[in-house]
């Protein structure tokens, strides 16, 4: 493994973290408000990365678009409740991570959920102490795809962007990412649709596997490579 960029930046959900098992069962809280079944969580996986609005349309598509809209909140509070239940690292995301660290690099959260959610997370999966920076949707004006997230988050570090990585599963990452000067990597792993293949996003690279970010050089960033 070669030098890891001074800032490597991650989306949360379907990058660093799996929490189809939380939101499937929060959506399943709102869905037995109506009496309705419950769902299985391939009902909803690729629904995660557009958030909240995403998973109730694919979640709960007997009710319509005002009513799926009034139980938003109600979603998003049973989701808080659930946090921490089921949410894991995908594996090998560990091991990147004490990587990170152990080279004297520092890694955060550039992600659209809402920042009090993803706080949460980090700190249910004991990771809030090491986390450098959280950026959540909520946190600026603008959120992904629009670069200010991953530049603000580059600046309040201190790291320029072109000596920075953002890894994301979804397309707006890579556009956030690219549109700010970071390297991108693009994973497999995540959440997006079978036909949305991550090796048409443009990103720098496109990864398969979260150990194989440790592969030489591939947590480098471009002005130090």
């Amino acid at each position: 493994m070669t030098r890891i960029a001074p800032l490597v930046l991650f989306d949360l959900d379907g990058t660093l973290v799996d929490s189809v098992g939380d939101l499937t069962t929060a959506l399943n809280d709102v869905r037995a408000r109506f009496s309705l079944a419950p769902v299985a969580h391939a009902q909803v996986r690729t629904a995660i990365s557009s958030g909240a609005r995403a998973i109730l349309g694919q979640g709960l598509p007997e009710l319509s678009e005002a009513e799926r809209e009034a139980q938003r909140d109600v979603f998003l509070a049973f989701y808080r409740e659930r946090i921490g239940e089921s949410d894991r690292l995908f594996p090998g995301i560990a091991a990147v991570l004490a990587a990170i660290d152990e080279a004297g690099s520092r890694w955060g959260v550039v992600t659209n959920k809402r920042e009090d959610l993803a706080r949460r997370v980090v700190e249910r999966l004991d990771l809030g102490a090491r986390c450098a920076i959280l950026i959540g949707g909520d946190t600026l004006a603008r959120s992904k795809p629009d670069p200010l997230p991953v530049v603000t988050a580059c600046q309040r570090l201190g790291v320029a962007c072109d000596r920075s990585v953002f890894i994301g599963d979804d397309r707006r990452d890579i556009e956030a990412g690219r549109s700010a000067g970071t390297r991108t990597l693009a994973v497999r792993w995540g959440f997006h649709a079978a036909v949305d293949d991550p090796a048409g996003w443009g990103a720098d690279a496109v990864v398969d596997e979260p150990i194989h970010l440790l592969g030489a050089g591939v947590l480098s960033a471009a002005a130090i490579r």
